[in-house]
């Protein structure tokens, strides 16, 4: 497990990456833009520790294990399941995503997905670079979601508000 910190402040929130290795190039450009946006975040300061992993299925245990460490605000995931002809890809991705499900409402800590399930993709030029870009695009917009769901959830009743969102 390879693990990267981005560093903020000291009032930052901690938030995971937990990113899939397989069509790591294309992942990239997601866990990419999520660091970059969350940087960008002037409402939420934030420190990020990425996380790979060898594949999707792999993704809620450790989204799991950091929630359950206490240490984050909220996790982001990222991976690509391509229907590889061998097995049902639907089943991995409801794994996946039912499980992540599980991982939020077992811990209370938010679980963000930008685990992609693409109806057709084909390892050639065309949607490699098409992949790369929607990849950016939705890390982008997981990493938004991310930031106003901590928001939100700072503003219900009772709730304890990290250090970062108090002001």
């Amino acid at each position: 497990m390879n693990q990267t910190s981005t560093q903020a402040t000291s009032q930052a929130v901690r938030i995971a990456i937990v990113s899939a290795s397989w069509h790591r190039d294309i992942v990239a450009q997601g866990t990419d833009a999520m660091k970059a946006e969350l940087a960008r975040s002037t409402e939420l300061p934030s420190e990020v520790d990425h996380f790979e992993v060898p594949g999707a299925f792999e993704i809620p245990l450790h989204a799991q294990r950091l929630a359950r460490s206490g240490r984050y605000a909220a996790i982001l995931t990222c991976g690509l399941i391509v229907n590889g002809g061998i097995y049902r890809h639907e089943f991995v991705t409801s794994a996946v995503i039912d499980g992540l499900m599980r991982v939020q409402l077992d811990t209370d800590v938010p679980v963000f997905s930008a685990v992609l399930t693409p109806r057709d993709f084909h390892d050639h030029a065309e949607h490699q670079a098409f992949f790369h870009q929607h990849f950016v695009k939705k890390g982008e917009e997981a990493a938004r979601t991310c930031v106003a769901t901590l928001q939100s959830l700072a503003s219900l009743p009772g709730m304890a508000v990290p250090q970062a969102l108090a002001a």
